[in-house]
């Protein structure tokens, strides 16, 4: 069966390099093109479709005002941003979840998003997408919930919940009381999104809620061990020590 995409661009070279790349994915059937959120929206009210490549940097209007429209939907279409540049949009993708291409186009990247799309429909995620698109798209300041993508699915995470944070390679263990689901993103890119009055960063690898610390030992030179209210123990590095301190009030 084939899933309808659709593409908004200003630029027609955008639009054509990027039509010419989904020619390599038969199943993947065009709905429309487009050069603003205006035509797209125009488009959209006559097409149903599964997947959006949207830019964001476009005159007039940016594509993050038609995202906020769609992430209103119950099942808005799945969205894959395009953009030429800004590390804080990249950022700000990766902590909710959501997929992106930089121009120019890299094939590799986009069987990626393609995939992990044709994974999320299979699933019948459009729902739990809608909420992960909200999130990022009419959001607050600070996170309040995390969209953690597995295969097939989109789980969320309420930060309220979660006790602590700990870098795990590539992915970030969000450690509430009943599990500790695994978010694949950077931990300095996500503590750039938490409430500091919330959470400290204790360790390169760490960042706690403040309300969970209660001791502090020594275990070697320069190294510490942080008690948390929960029970468990995470590693403090000697340039927060000064700081964990301060919150234990020590």
């Amino acid at each position: 069966m084939d899933i309808c995409y659709a593409i908004v661009d200003d630029e027609e070279p955008g639009r054509t390099n990027l039509r010419l790349a989904m020619e390599a994915y038969p199943d993947w059937r065009l709905a429309f093109a487009c050069d603003s959120a205006a035509r797209a929206r125009e488009a959209l009210a006559m097409h149903r479709i599964d997947l959006l490549f949207l830019d964001i940097q476009m005159p007039r209007e940016s594509g993050l005002q038609l995202a906020r429209e769609l992430a209103q939907l119950p099942e808005p279409p799945l969205v894959v941003f395009v953009t030429a540049h800004s590390a804080h949009a990249i950022e700000a993708f990766e902590v909710h979840a959501l997929d992106y291409l930089l121009k120019p186009l890299d094939d590799a990247r986009l069987a990626q998003a393609l995939e992990r799309a044709r994974l999320l429909l299979a699933g019948r995620q459009r729902g739990a997408y809608g909420k992960a698109l909200r999130a990022y798209a009419d959001g607050p300041a600070w996170l309040e919930q995390i969209s953690v993508r597995s295969v097939g699915r989109i789980d969320q995470v309420q930060v309220g919940d979660i006790l602590w944070f700990e870098a795990q390679g590539n992915y970030v263990a969000l450690h509430t009381a009943s599990n500790a689901p695994l978010h694949r993103v950077a931990l300095s890119r996500l503590e750039a999104h938490l409430d500091p009055a919330q959470f400290l960063r204790v360790h390169r690898g760490v960042i706690v809620r403040r309300t969970q610390a209660v001791g502090l030992s020594v275990v070697g030179d320069g190294s510490y061990l942080l008690r948390l209210r929960c029970g468990a123990e995470v590693a403090v590095s000697e340039r927060y020590a000064a700081a964990v301190r301060e919150v234990l009030g020590a």
